[in-house]
């Protein structure tokens, strides 16, 4: 076996546990799920193939309002990971030291290190009636009687931010810890203030993580399931309540395969109209970072 042969064979047994992974737990669930969504039941165990699982979506309104409302919650959620993110990205890439930055990263890891039904108890055990920001409230006199501030939009969306916000951190600390600090000083040597500096020249540089972690989080956000349950109680209406509702509530596999399907697309088409807008590309964000 010359060097040739040795360093392709290589390469293939490199990238096959990647292969297999797209393969087995990707691509083949994803046609086991499209056959699924295309088949209609027409009688008892008697199926044939057509579009109509994907048509009694399309007469529905509630499904509509619930796909679009969880599609607009997840974008506030995005801009809310971004606003929050930023400040910290920045610091972690450009102002904390070599050896501090380790340890900011293990403090923006400690949320994973637990599950997401352990970090929605949690703010359970803050949020309820008798939890620990009410009991403090009627402790400090400020209000009269205990106070629930669960199953709302409000805590739903402090729950997801909770738990994204680490997927804005990182592509934003990459993307930022590659650029010259001597920009920076330009700009200031310039005349421009912090403002100014921060739309004309931070900001731009850092667009590709900028782009990369939005897609992340818009699409962690949008397939959520236990946080906005647990957090938003019978009020969600979250599009993957819907999605569980039919596979295992009504025990029908068929429009659960197509919701999900349509989920898919849903995102996949608010991911490329920000891309369209915003100027980038999925290769020039994604892959750079």
């Amino acid at each position: 076996m010359n060097q040739a042969d040795f360093k392709r064979l290589s390469l293939i047994l490199l990238f096959m546990p990647f292969a297999l992974w797209i393969l087995l737990l990707i691509i083949l669930p994803h046609i086991g799920m499209g056959v699924l969504a295309l088949r209609e039941k027409v009688g008892p165990r008697v199926y044939e193939f057509g579009f109509g699982n994907f048509i009694d979506f399309a007469m529905e309104p509630i499904y509509w309002n619930i796909l679009f409302r969880t599609g607009s919650m997840s974008l506030l959620v995005t801009a809310l990971a971004l606003i929050a993110g930023f400040p910290i990205a920045y610091y972690i890439a450009k102002i904390a030291g070599r050896r501090s930055r380790g340890a900011l990263f293990l403090v923006c890891l400690i949320p994973l290190w637990v599950s997401d039904l352990i970090r929605a108890f949690g703010w359970i055990l803050l949020l309820r009636e008798t939890g620990v920001v009410s009991s403090t409230l009627l402790w400090l006199g400020l209000v009269d009687a205990p106070v629930e501030m669960l199953y709302n939009d409000i805590t739903v969306v402090i729950g997801l931010v909770y738990t994204v916000i680490l997927f804005m951190i990182v592509p934003l600390v990459s993307t930022l810890d590659g650029m010259d600090n001597a920009m920076i000083e330009a700009g200031y040597n310039l005349g421009g203030n912090g403002w100014t500096v921060l739309r004309r020249i931070i900001v731009p540089y850092a667009m590709p993580g900028i782009i990369s972690g939005c897609i992340i989080v818009f699409m962690l956000t949008a397939g959520s399931y236990l946080t906005p349950i647990l957090l938003g109680g019978k009020n969600s209406s979250w599009f993957t309540e819907t999605i569980y509702e039919q596979f295992i509530t009504r025990y029908n596999w068929e429009s659960g395969a197509a919701f999900g399907f349509l989920l898919l697309a849903f995102t996949s088409f608010v991911v490329w109209l920000g891309l369209k807008l915003s100027g980038q590309t999925l290769a020039g964000t994604v892959a750079r970072n």
